[in-house]
C-alpha cells in the first residue's frame, strides 16, 4: 500500500569567512544536517542574506577586510528583512569586550576559534530551535492579530447592517424618501470633516467621532415607526392635534434605542450619538424646535449637524405632501435659517460645501426621474414648505 512520505526541509546556514580553509572546514562539519551556503566577504554575505528564502542562521567571522563582521551584523539587524536571522560570531577575538560588543549588535551567540565540532553543532542546533520557536510564536501572533481584526470588522459590519436595517424599516413608512438615509449620512460626514479642521472642533470631531456620526445618522428618524400612517402619510396639512403626535417621534426613537441597551444590560458607545441625533435633531438654534425647546449650543453638536443635513435633504426630496425643490432654492432656505433654525457656524460651513452637498444628492438620487428633473432645473417652488408643519425639519 502506498504511504505518505514526509520530506523534511533542512535549515539553511550561511557561513561567512574570508579564509577559504575555514569555509571548507565549517561546511564539512554541517553539511550532513544542513544546507550550507558560503560567503568570503561581508558584501556577498548581505546579498545572500537578502535573497529569498533567507538563511535560517548565519555563522559570521569578525576580522574580515573592507567590511568586518560587526558591520555585517549591524546591517543585518537594521534591515527588517534580515533582523530576525540569528547570528553566531565565529572569531579568534575572544576578549570579554569583543563578545559584549557582538551581543550589543544583536548576535545570539559567540564561538571562539579554533572551533570545537561538538560545540559548533550543539550551538547551531540550539539557536535553530530557538528560531523555530520564535517563528512559531510570531506566526501565531500574526494569525491571532488578523483574526481579531477580522472579527472586529465583522462586529462593525453587524452594527452597520443592524442600523441600516432598522433605519430602512422606518423609511419604508414613507417610501418616497428613498436614499434619504445614505444622503444624510454623507452630508453629516462632510460637514463634520470640514469642521474638524477648525481648532474649535478639532478635539471634539475626531476621526473616531466622525465615524460614529456617520454610523448613527441613519437612526435620526427611527421614531417614525411609532407614528400612525394616517399622520405620517397624510398628503395635506396636519391639524394641531396631529402635529403634536408627529412631534413625539424624537422621543420614540431615543427611547427605542435606550430600551435596546437596557435589554443588552449595558450602554453601547456607538449608540451614544444615535440617541442624541434621534432625540434632538428637531431642535432649533433659537429654541423654537422640539421636543425640549433647547437653545444654541445646549443642542448637541451631533443633532445640530443632523438638522442641517436633514432639512436640506427634505427640501430637495419629493414627499407625500410636496414636490422636490431645486438645489439652489434649498440652499437659500438653509442660509436664511442661520441663527434661527440652524447653528450659524454650521451654516457658514454649509455655504462653502454646497457643491459637495449637491454632488452627494446626485450620487444617491432617488430615481432617474428625480435626477432628470434636477438636471432640467424646472424651477418648481414648493408651496408652504417651510410653514408646513410636516415639512422640512419637522418630518
Amino acid at each position: 500500500m502506498p504511504t505518505d512520505t514526509v520530506i523534511a526541509i533542512r535549515p539553511t546556514i550561511l557561513v561567512v569567512d574570508d579564509v577559504p580553509q575555514n569555509l571548507s572546514l565549517i561546511g564539512e562539519l554541517l553539511m550532513d544536517n544542513y544546507v550550507v551556503k558560503v560567503a568570503h566577504c561581508g558584501e556577498k554575505a548581505l546579498r545572500i542574506a537578502h535573497n529569498q528564502p533567507c538563511p535560517d542562521l548565519i555563522l559570521l567571522d569578525v576580522m574580515m577586510p573592507e567590511m568586518d563582521g560587526y558591520e555585517v551584523c549591524r546591517q543585518l539587524k537594521a534591515d527588517p528583512r534580515t533582523c530576525d536571522i540569528p547570528v553566531i560570531f565565529l572569531t579568534a577575538m575572544s576578549a570579554e569586550a569583543d563578545e559584549q560588543h557582538g551581543f550589543d549588535l544583536g548576535a545570539t551567540d559567540y564561538i571562539a576559534k579554533p572551533v570545537s565540532p561538538p560545540i559548533l553543532r550543539a550551538r547551531v542546533q540550539a539557536q535553530l530551535r530557538l528560531k523555530a520557536a520564535s517563528d512559531f510564536l510570531r506566526d501565531n501572533n500574526a494569525f491571532l492579530e488578523q483574526e481579531v481584526n477580522r472579527r472586529t470588522e465583522e462586529v462593525h459590519a453587524v452594527q452597520e447592517v443592524a442600523i441600516l436595517a432598522v433605519a430602512s424599516l422606518a423609511e419604508t413608512r414613507d417610501n418616497e424618501t428613498g436614499n434619504h438615509i445614505l444622503r444624510t449620512q454623507h452630508y453629516v460626514k462632510l460637514l463634520a470633516e470640514y469642521l474638524a479642521r477648525q481648532p474649535r472642533f478639532a478635539d471634539v470631531l475626531t476621526e473616531a467621532e466622525i465615524e460614529l456620526l456617520f454610523k448613527s445618522a441613519p437612526l435620526h428618524d427611527i421614531g417614525k415607526v411609532g407614528i400612525p400612517d394616517r399622520i405620517l402619510l397624510k398628503p395635506g396639512k396636519l391639524t394641531p392635534e396631529e402635529f403634536e403626535i408627529m412631534k413625539t417621534h424624537p422621543a420614540l426613537g431615543r427611547d427605542a434605542i435606550v430600551r435596546a441597551e437596557e435589554r443588552l444590560g449595558k450602554r453601547v458607545p456607538f449608540l451614544r450619538l444615535a440617541k442624541e441625533i434621534a432625540y434632538s435633531h428637531q431642535e432649533k438654534w433659537d429654541g423654537s424646535g422640539y421636543p425640549d425647546g433647547l437653545v444654541g449650543e445646549a443642542i448637541p453638536l451631533s443633532a445640530r449637524l443632523m438638522a442641517v443635513a436633514d432639512v436640506y435633504d427634505a427640501l430637495i426630496s419629493r414627499r407625500v405632501y410636496k414636490a422636490s425643490m431645486p438645489h439652489a432654492q434649498a440652499v437659500g432656505i438653509i442660509l436664511a435659517g442661520s441663527g434661527s433654525h440652524f447653528d450659524p457656524v454650521l451654516v457658514e460651513a454649509f455655504a462653502l460645501l454646497v457643491d459637495q452637498f449637491h454632488a452627494i444628492a446626485m450620487r444617491f438620487t432617488d430615481s432617474e426621474s428625480d435626477l432628470h428633473a434636477e438636471k432640467e432645473r424646472l424651477g418648481w417652488i414648493a408651496e408652504e414648505v417651510v410653514q408646513h408643519p410636516q415639512g422640512a425639519g419637522n418630518d
